[in-house]
């Protein structure tokens, strides 16, 4: 009990110096609100609200038909141009699409001609480029076979393909991006706070009073672990409820209780391997540096920005020794698939038992380095 009150009172303490740090308490805050919000609005890869303009040649029906065919959320309302200033747009970058109806483009149709249709892109966003010309050639085929009474034209295959989305029915990709940003920041924000704290006791000379008290090694650590998971969870939330699901509008479908509970199991893991590196670095820079070499390669090889299951074999095989991994896993499945404990409870002990031995291998160095005074 006497040691519980001291991890607790230490705990306390290192609350109190984290809100005197406005560095940390501004990087916390930055990291669960505005960043999480740029990643998701930044980095969407879908077609959505692509400027678009046509030239009509032709002034027919069937080209003021394909006009309209165009609407939001895909593309912004088409633009009346002239063939003369297709160069200047797409080199001003004032529309991704231009499309350029020929003369008697409607005649042509009719009279079983295939004419052609000019569509120029402007590739410099690749991904949105494609995709926008693929919707384009099949809305304009679709479009000139009804209006020529053909719209069963195609020959039907052999298989009546039925595609359901779920979980993400408009295929959008913020609603991905926002929540995997929040699980690598928990990640990111854990190591750098717990191993700040330690270089921020070094630094300060405070370390040596602490090991005067009547205190263990053991007792400091955990107190530091508890207090910068706490934080970290709190962030959790409130970006959770503020950022992604009252900002961003993305549905959270399971429980956020329970996705806390994981996030409570991961961060002492996570705040282990802040401990290490604290332990490691003699000052801020050179955690920076260790940061790097660990928490990038965990984040990037986890499953959150790519399926795992693409990676090679062998990264797929190593990645299992990590929490970081188990930890998207049981992410994933509880706030977009709405799972429940006796789905991910494998991944809760897989994460428990890997964090618990890094856990004591932290304590383990930060008991030497405390004992010997040096890192």
């Amino acid at each position: 009990m006497p040691s519980l009150s001291n991890i607790y009172w230490l705990g306390v303490k290192e609350l109190r110096s984290f809100l005197h740090d406005f560095v940390l308490l501004g990087l916390v805050v930055y990291t669960f609100s505005f960043a999480v919000y740029s990643q998701a609005q930044s980095t969407s890869q879908e077609l959505h609200n692509a400027a678009i303009a046509i030239v009509d040649e032709d002034h027919s029906q069937l080209s003021q038909d394909i006009a309209q065919i165009f609407l939001p959320p895909y593309f912004k309302r088409p633009v009346q141009v002239t063939a003369g200033e297709i160069d200047r747009l797409m080199d001003t970058a004032r529309y991704t699409f231009v499309l350029d109806i020929p003369p008697h483009f409607q005649r042509d149709v009719q009279a079983g001609r295939v004419p052609a249709i000019q569509v120029n892109v402007d590739a410099t966003a690749a991904m949105q480029a494609g995709i926008g010309a693929g919707y384009i050639e099949l809305m304009l085929n679709k479009e000139i076979a009804r209006d020529v009474g053909r719209a069963d034209a195609s020959q039907a295959g052999p298989v009546n393909l039925a595609v359901r989305v779920a979980y993400n029915p408009n295929i959008s990709t913020a609603w991905f991006t926002s929540v995997m940003g929040i699980i690598n920041n928990v990640t990111m924000l854990a190591i750098i706070l717990a191993g700040a704290a330690i270089i921020r006791e070094r630094e300060h000379g405070t370390m040596d009073h602490l090991l005067a008290m009547p205190l263990t090694p053991f007792e400091i650590a955990m107190a530091k672990i508890w207090a910068n998971g706490f934080v970290i969870l709190i962030a959790i939330a409130l970006s959770l409820w503020i950022v992604v699901k009252g900002v961003l509008a993305v549905p959270i479908i399971g429980s956020i209780p329970l996705f806390l509970a994981g996030c409570t199991v991961y961060l002492f893991f996570a705040t282990a391997i802040g401990i290490f590196l604290g332990t490691l670095a003699r000052s801020m820079p050179q955690l920076g540096l260790l940061f790097m070499l660990i928490a990038m390669p965990m984040n990037l090889l986890s499953g959150s920005s790519t399926p795992l299951e693409s990676m090679p074999l062998i990264l797929q095989t190593v990645m299992q020794a990590s929490p970081s991994t188990h930890f998207v896993s049981f992410a994933q499945a509880i706030l977009y698939r709405g799972a429940g404990i006796d789905v991910v409870w494998r991944q809760f002990l897989a994460v428990a038992v890997i964090g618990v031995v890094f856990l004591g291998l932290a304590l383990l160095r930060f008991r030497k380095t405390a004992a010997t005074g040096v890192s």
